[in-house]
């Protein structure tokens, strides 16, 4: 467990903040003009996945401020399992 502050933890966050206005903003732009003559069934499933999938590196992004490595540390041989 952390028992001094960080730099990685403000960094990250500042990071993660830039990186999804980022994202935000790039498929602002450009889904509406690839996408905008689709059925609005087919633009809600597309929204929707483009609003989650920004969620798949976050994992990672939130070990590597803690931790300062980019996957979880191995778990000491004496403690059990994590279910």
């Amino acid at each position: 467990m952390r028992e001094t502050p960080t730099w990685r933890i403000p960094l990250g966050i500042f990071g993660l903040f830039m990186g999804l206005m980022v994202y935000g903003v790039v498929v602002a732009r450009y889904a509406p003009g690839l996408i905008g003559s689709w059925p609005g069934w087919a633009q809600t499933i597309i929204y929707v996945v483009l609003g989650l999938v920004w969620l798949l590196p976050l994992k990672r992004f939130l070990i590597w401020m803690e931790t300062g490595r980019w996957s979880a540390p191995p778990a000491p041989k004496d403690s059990p399992p994590l279910s």
